[in-house]
């Protein structure tokens, strides 16, 4: 069994502190869910789809960079794709990066996301849509939208891991 990770409190009240506290929360699970898989057992794929748990792990480190940085502050003029091979169509990790870079890249993008928000107002609108010709989004949507997408890599990765390995989380 995977080890469990506090929920936040139940008693939390601000909107805000709950987002932040429950992005945390998943992020912490997600890496979690992978502790103690092999380099080897990372970058192997055991989906039809054929993507890796070590590239889903980098796509979340593009999930935070496009969203905050190049969505809200509207940092860059390319939306960051350094997580995607536009030839094969699906999620990579470039060559020569191993899962500890990957790790370390992820939780500075995590820390920068973080200062981010902390500067910043929930009630702000992003510097940019993902969506032409749609308004920008708050950065509360933004981090309700970060929110769901980890919850739902958060089951991705559960069940790749229990194709690896047999171990199951929560």
């Amino acid at each position: 069994m995977i080890e469990e990770r506090a929920e936040p409190p139940t008693d939390l009240t601000d909107a805000g502190e709950l987002v932040r506290q429950y992005l945390d929360y998943y992020r912490d699970i997600v890496w979690a869910k992978v502790d103690g898989l092999s380099e080897q057992d990372l970058r192997r794929a055991v989906l039809p789809s054929g993507w890796s748990l070590l590239e889903l792990l980098h796509h979340l480190l593009f999930v935070e960079r496009r969203w905050l940085q190049w969505g809200f502050l509207g940092l860059g003029d390319e939306l960051p794709r350094g997580d995607w091979d536009l030839d094969a169509g699906r999620w990579a990790v470039p060559a020569g990066t191993s899962a500890e870079d990957v790790r370390a890249a992820f939780w500075q993008e995590v820390e920068r996301s973080r200062r981010l928000v902390a500067e910043h107002e929930l009630s702000e609108q992003s510097a940019r849509s993902r969506t032409e010709g749609s308004e920008p989004p708050t950065l509360a949507w933004v981090l309700f939208h970060l929110l769901q997408e980890y919850a739902r890599h958060a089951g991705h990765v559960d069940v790749v891991r229990e194709l690896i390995d047999d171990r199951t989380g929560e």
